[in-house]
């Protein structure tokens, strides 16, 4: 039974491979899942990821925000957004306000990644976002598994940002067999403080 009310959950991550070489191309991923719960108590999950065979973990964390609010088919969604990203997160919910009222210029010099930063914002403005900052590689298992998203797709260079059905339970299962995240318990958000929307692009 569909949720009138929900709070859609995305878990993102961002990979970048080769970062401390400049002469050659630097692949990278960009992976998370779309999660919400149904009036019965049902959790319903997608995982999505993409690849680049030249980039960086900066363009990558936005594409992975483009991505997953992109797949939301409804407008007006109450959704929080998880990413261990302070450039995503402080660039959508602080720089991005100054630069559209600059005239998406900033005054130290051109802007970084201005397409998909205002892609971003065309996105954003649909839903009613939260975006909340995580601690990553710090023993959330949503964030791990948004990581390990991420990396398998700049390590397989494959991933054409679609979704798919969610391996999460399977690899949460895996990881409890190994001792990991045996405390987990899973559930829906209890709050949700919807951020400002996001300037016109």
């Amino acid at each position: 039974m569909s949720n009138p009310s929900r709070i859609v959950a995305i878990h993102a991550d961002e990979s970048c491979l080769g970062n401390q070489f400049r002469d050659r191309a630097r692949p990278g991923g960009a992976g998370g899942f779309i999660e919400y719960w149904t009036l019965d108590g049902e959790c319903v999950r997608k995982d999505y990821s993409c690849f680049d065979a030249d980039t960086t973990n900066n363009r990558m964390a936005i594409r992975s925000a483009i991505l997953g609010l992109g797949h939301l088919r409804r407008d007006g969604e109450r959704v929080i957004f998880f990413s261990d990203s302070a450039y995503l997160v402080d660039g959508i919910t602080k720089w991005v306000f100054g630069w559209a009222s600059r005239g998406w210029r900033r005054k130290g010099g051109p802007i970084q990644n201005l397409e998909l930063w205002r892609h971003l914002c065309r996105v954003a403005a649909r839903q009613h976002v939260e975006w909340r900052r995580v601690p990553g590689h710090s023993g959330l298992p949503k964030n791990e598994y948004a990581d390990h998203l991420a990396v398998a797709a700049a390590t397989d260079r494959k991933g054409d940002g679609e979704l798919r059905p969610s391996g999460f339970s399977e690899w949460l299962k895996a990881r409890q067999v190994l001792g990991e995240y045996v405390d987990f318990i899973d559930a829906p958000p209890r709050s949700f403080k919807p951020g400002r929307r996001p300037p016109a692009a």
